[in-house]
């Protein structure tokens, strides 16, 4: 998920690989091979990152629970279709 989530924040701020790259000191290569799940990367710039796109660090790793929808009280249809849209959401 880390890669996914560096890869949506990048773009949800308009910014392309080299950008970012640019600004975090590192090559357009090392963010492509962090969004690619290649490489991971360091703690220090997990720090980055999180201080680039006013996150935590909790949150890039996916370890909070803001990332987190109930479905406690749908039909399993309706649960369905709630996967699905986050699903189609998380392709984009």
């Amino acid at each position: 998920m880390l890669n996914e989530n560096i890869r949506i924040l990048r773009t949800s701020h308009n910014l392309s690989q080299v950008e970012l790259a640019q600004e975090l000191g590192v090559s357009k290569q090392c963010v492509s091979n962090w969004e690619n799940d290649n490489v991971q990367p360091s703690i220090e710039m997990l720090i980055k990152l999180a201080k680039r796109f006013n996150v935590s660090t909790d949150s890039l790793l996916d370890l909070t629970a803001e990332n987190t929808v109930s479905l406690d009280g749908l039909s399993d249809k309706q649960a369905a279709h709630i996967r699905m849209l986050i699903a189609d959401l998380s392709d984009k």
